[in-house]
């Protein structure tokens, strides 16, 4: 790029020479302004369409837990898999605005096909499939295409004299970053819940707005085009260096033992490649290896989007825990807690800062595994075997005492419409077996014979006739819903059958008692429910229905046997250790990674940082589909794994010699002109490729 720098000139790629016009008489160019805008707006598009991906497969695709936790690592992995491919296209052939504006457009794309898979009357649940996939794929091309990109054309922008205003820009930039991710997911998923659309929660919406903030980044940023500095493609360094590790690799397996031996495997290389591409070889080598640990992290880390999410669907919703934490720590890590840490004497080195970040995500999956205890407790546990479970209503006009033979069941006076008690264990002692159970109701006492089936769980349903007492024993659903929805059901104490109509799901309760199958219905607020018993409609209020709950409604009453008692807010300390782990491992993580690279490798050693979260997803992908665990049980394997990886990490990391790329031109003195001037280009985007993976510090 030719430069006069006292009337402040740039050339475009087209030979075209223009002033650089700056805001407000400051260094900073004005077309910086359309590239924070275009960031905010893509992250927006990003994180909220991720907010919702995991409800949207579960709800509307009516996947498994398993299955959608595992479709979503997949789609996580893949979005940090192909920046390589956006690199490898922005460095060798089109440049990076090009790359942007194109791969751009595919991620609208991908955001519009996405949208129209979530509208309902599009074809059957076969084509919902194939478009989701679709446009997530393309999605992830586009996002992960423009990541390595957007950050470096932002810090092309400026003069090379004035790298404090770039190195200002990279922390805008950052905040855009968070903004947008911040605010996305706390709208979109309120856009799904809260706006009905095709007779259901509106994922449709939920989508179609990530993808027109999608449109209007790519507008932005196009509009800025005739201000900004637009550098030719100036060939892939990672082509180089794979061809130099192709030879050295091949003239090593093919000498023979009277060849003359070399210090290093690289250095077989030498007969084609210079000495100090080699020795930069070398010194990324040395750093890729103290990558391969790191995925664990990630592997946990990226769970705050799936399982985290699930489990916060179980509990009592009130309370929504956001992104803002990421936002409060940054600043309280720089300005309080690392000083006070250099106070003690304490070298906080980045790999050591990296370990106690893989403690701290450790910890919050502990505290996640308390917390998922804690839920369990809420779904009533299947009986073993040789036992079934019972609870008791009852529905006759005055109290009730049971006697079961052989047992203390029940042993107190039930009284009349309250909810029932706790299920207890009834003993079997074989597959099923026939039970009398004695009633004993206003001084009469009466006999009923039912049948009961281990494992199983019955409500005894009892109310009165002119005859005595009648009974009806039903089979209890006992599990949670795994589409976070609740489960339903009526008993009928009318002399007519009733209709009631909810949320699109229909149930018929016979006349006299009669109870309705479980049937499971979203969660929200049922204040009008419309009910039809013969020639009368009326409604009634139900209030929440709570995700994970079960309920049975009367007509003269709602019991609750199950419901969510434990709160959201008891996951804030591990999403609060989590962030403190994420500060403390990927901020440093990077950091060490720029610091440690050579200047003209540094994208390479930010490529290969980024692989570390793709394969962190593919760990979470193989557990998830192939460990079978109870989730409390899979936390604690991840956190177990994590400490175990962190012991692995600090020996590498003890062993590890800090270098100083800087030294390379005493090494190697007898640069050429040509290498010179690549360097200062290559300098120009050394500190944008801070923030190439630096953003991941907002996937919340």
């Amino acid at each position: 790029m030719g430069k006069r720098k006292e009337l402040k000139l740039e050339i475009h790629e087209s030979g075209k020479t223009i002033k650089s016009q700056k805001l407000c008489g400051t260094n900073y160019p004005v077309c910086i302004s359309f590239i924070v805008v275009n960031e905010f707006c893509e992250r927006f598009s990003y994180y909220g369409m991720k907010a919702v991906l995991t409800l949207y497969f579960i709800n509307y695709l009516h996947w498994n837990q398993n299955l959608s936790t595992a479709v979503y690592h997949a789609f996580s992995s893949l979005c940090y898999f192909t920046p390589i491919l956006g690199a490898l296209i922005a460095d060798s052939w089109l440049g990076k605005f090009k790359t942007i504006v194109y791969l751009s457009v595919f991620y609208v794309l991908g955001h519009v096909v996405k949208s129209v898979g979530a509208i309902p009357s599009v074809g059957d649940s076969t084509i919902h499939i194939a478009l989701s996939m679709v446009g997530l794929i393309l999605i992830a091309f586009g996002t992960g295409g423009i990541k390595p990109c957007v950050a470096a054309f932002g810090g092309d922008q400026f003069d090379e004299e004035h790298t404090n205003e770039r190195r200002k820009f990279f922390s805008i930039f950052y905040m855009s970053i968070n903004a947008g991710s911040v605010l996305s997911t706390v709208i979109t998923p309120i856009l799904r819940g809260n706006v009905q659309c095709f007779g259901g929660d509106c994922y449709a919406l939920a989508f179609g707005v990530p993808a027109i903030l999608m449109v209007i980044a790519l507008v932005v940023f196009i509009s800025g085009s005739g201000m900004y500095k637009k550098s030719p493609p100036e060939g892939n360094v990672l082509l180089d260096v794979c061809r130099c590790l192709g030879l050295a690799i091949k003239n090593r397996w093919m000498s023979s033992k009277y060849d003359s031996k070399r210090k290093h495997w690289l250095d077989w290389a030498e007969e084609k490649y210079p000495k100090r591409l080699i020795h930069e070889i070398k010194m990324v080598l040395r750093v890729l290896v103290l990558f391969i640990p790191l995925p664990m992290f990630w592997a946990l880390f990226d769970q705050q989007g799936s399982r985290w999410t699930l489990q916060a669907t179980r509990m009592n919703m009130a309370f929504m825990l956001n992104a803002l934490l990421i936002l409060m720590f940054v600043p309280i890590f720089d300005v309080v807690v690392y000083p006070l840490i250099g106070l003690c004497r304490i070298n906080l080195t980045p790999l050591k800062k990296m370990a106690v970040g893989m403690i701290f995500a450790a910890l919050a999956f502990g505290a996640a595994t308390l917390v998922e205890v804690n839920v369990m407790k809420t779904v009533v546990e299947p009986a073993p075997r040789g036992q079934c479970l019972l609870q008791v209503y009852n529905l006759a006009d005055s109290d009730v005492k049971l006697s079961i033979p052989g047992s203390n069941l029940f042993s107190q006076p039930i009284k009349s419409y309250e909810d029932p008690q706790a299920y207890q264990h009834l003993e079997l002692g074989g597959h099923n077996k026939t039970i009398t159970v004695g009633i004993n109701h206003n001084g009469h006492f009466h006999e009923c014979r039912e049948t009961f089936t281990e494992q199983k769980a019955y409500s005894l349903v009892l109310h009165s006739k002119t005859s005595g007492i009648v009974c009806q024993l039903a089979t209890d659903n006992i599990l949670k819903s795994e589409k976070m929805e609740a489960y339903l059901r009526f008993i009928n104490t009318r002399s007519e059958a009733v209709n009631v109509t909810m949320a699109g799901v229909d149930f018929y309760i016979p006349a006299d008692y009669g109870i309705s199958p479980n049937k499971s219905v979203e969660r929200k607020e049922y204040t009008s429910v419309r009910c039809t018993s013969g020639s009368q409609d009326f409604s009634i209020n139900l209030g929440l229905l709570d995700s994970g709950a079960s309920y049975t409604v009367i007509l003269k009453g709602v019991s609750h046997p199950t419901a969510n008692n434990v709160h959201i807010a008891w996951q804030i300390p591990q999403y609060a250790l989590m962030t403190a782990g994420e500060v403390m491992f990927s901020i440093p993580g990077i950091e060490f990674s720029y610091s440690q690279a050579p200047a003209n490798m540094k994208s390479l050693l930010q490529a290969g940082w980024l692989l570390t979260v793709a394969f962190g997803n593919v760990i979470v992908l193989i557990v998830a589909e192939g460990a079978g665990l109870d989730q409390w049980m899979e936390f604690l394997l991840f956190a177990g794994l994590l400490v175990a990886v962190c012991i692995i990490f600090s020996i590498m990391a003890y062993f590890y010699t800090y270098v100083d790329p800087g030294e390379l031109d005493k090494l190697f003195p007898d640069k050429t002109v040509n290498e010179d001037e690549d360097d200062l280009k290559k300098d120009q985007t050394d500190d944008t490729m801070y923030l190439n993976s630096i953003e991941k510090s907002t996937n919340m």
